[in-house]
């Protein structure tokens, strides 16, 4: 760690021209180019400058001053920024994967769609090096991380560090936290709208008056944690969500289904699975249940690859954290259906044929696609009005004649040529 200025000494003011050489050498460095030079800026003071889209991987922020920063695209992974003031910085999209961020300050700052995957955001102090001490304490109280208000909406915090946090009032909504420590964090008013928690340890947190609907919660941590006054309808938890598919002859029901299809309605019959909790299964790789009914039905996490659901009554299902890499989807009715973090790579998302020449089109209407991988997904002729697709992935797909009207983009990929 670097060491801090002397006593009563203020922080080295950098200018623009000042950043933009370091930079450059850090580049050079990276690039292993003669002349180039590790990114130092501890203790310097960066406020109000840029380094948007810059490479500053491992590079020193130790305590500096960035209040006001624009790091847009910024490639910070690993980077040192331990005890930094980044208040009121646009983080948007930056890349911070396994970054020190212990006792920094994120108030205000905007984070959304930021990658902080194993991220450390816990209490530090500040020290420097000390020949008789090894170590000697600059700031003798715990500096907490600081996230009040800031905007972290759509952001990576899959297996970060939070543990003893203050973000209160802070908008996690849609962010993934997989795995997250949050223990004893104070969440007071915060938004988790739509966040996936899935084995997040929220031991001890302060949640009184936050938002949590929608949220993921399975496996989640959540001894002594306080909930008083927090919205959770819809949160998704370990305790069956409707009637549990344990209880129903599933094997049999799928199998009479099976037989309906391959037959054209000849033997077996059609199944119903409307608001049945269907995590039990496991996976459905590859079965066929064309036209299946399960409106409101809860397939979180299930492994679906291949399979074959066209024209199925989705309504509002919950499909999120699902595998449906090359799912025959074509013609299903998936009206605000939950698709969040979905992987839908290769699906068939087109129109189904019904008749001689009547096509039946998918229809995505309202539904959650945020962070979904549709790349190489065959879309043509899809509804999806009024869809969230905030950063969700269309790279490569076919998207002729579709329909995204009202829909939100916010950070989506592959969808700049769709009108």
């Amino acid at each position: 760690m670097s060491a801090p200025p002397a006593a009563g000494q203020e922080h080295k003011r950098l200018t623009q021209h000042d950043v933009d050489v370091i930079c450059a050498k850090h580049d050079r460095l990276w690039s292993a180019r003669m002349g180039g030079a590790r990114a130092v800026f501890a203790f310097c003071d960066l406020s109000g400058l840029s380094v948007a889209g810059r490479n500053l991987c491992d590079a020193d922020f130790t305590g500096a001053l960035m209040v006001g920063c624009d790091m847009r695209r910024a490639k910070l992974d690993n980077a040192t920024m331990y005890g930094a003031d980044m208040q009121g910085s646009d983080l948007t999209d930056a890349s911070m994967r396994r970054t020190d961020l212990r006792g920094s300050s994120l108030r205000g700052a905007n984070l959304t769609g930021a990658d902080l995957f194993e991220a450390d955001l816990r209490e530090g102090q500040i020290a420097a090096a000390d020949r008789k001490e090894g170590y000697r304490i600059i700031e003798p109280v715990q500096r907490e991380a600081q996230a009040t208000g800031a905007i972290l909406a759509g952001a990576n915090l899959e297996r970060s560090r939070l543990s003893g946090i203050i973000a209160t009032k802070a908008d996690f909504s849609d962010a993934i936290l997989k795995d997250a420590k949050l223990v004893r964090a104070n969440l007071k008013q915060a938004n988790f709208n739509g966040a996936n928690l899935a084995g997040a340890d929220l031991s001890g947190a302060n949640l009184v008056g936050a938002d949590l609907r929608n949220a993921v919660l399975v496996g989640a941590k959540t001894m002594s944690w306080n909930i008083n006054d927090t919205n959770m309808d819809g949160a998704l938890t370990d305790k069956a969500s409707g009637k549990d598919v344990s209880e129903m002859p599933y094997e049999q029901m799928i199998a009479d289904h099976a037989k309906w299809c391959e037959t054209g309605g000849a033997e077996g019959k059609p199944s119903v699975f409307d608001k049945a909790d269907l995590r039990n299964l496991k996976s459905v790789r590859g079965f066929n249940l064309t036209a299946l009914s399960a409106k409101g039905a809860v397939f979180y996490g299930l492994d679906m690859e291949s399979v074959q659901m066209q024209g199925a009554q989705l309504e509002g299902a919950d499909l999120r954290s699902c595998n449906l890499r090359r799912a025959d989807l074509r013609g299903a009715r998936l009206k605000g259906a939950k698709l969040a973090g979905s992987d839908l790579r290769e699906a068939q998302l087109g129109p189904l044929l019904i008749g001689r020449d009547r096509l039946l089109p998918s229809d995505l209407t309202g539904a959650l696609l945020t962070n979904a991988d549709l790349a190489r997904a065959d879309l043509r002729q899809a509804c999806l009005s009024g869809a969230d697709l905030s950063r969700a992935n269309f790279t490569n797909a076919l998207l002729k004649d579709i329909d995204v009207t009202g829909a939100i983009r916010l950070g989506a990929r592959g969808l700049d040529d769709v009108i």
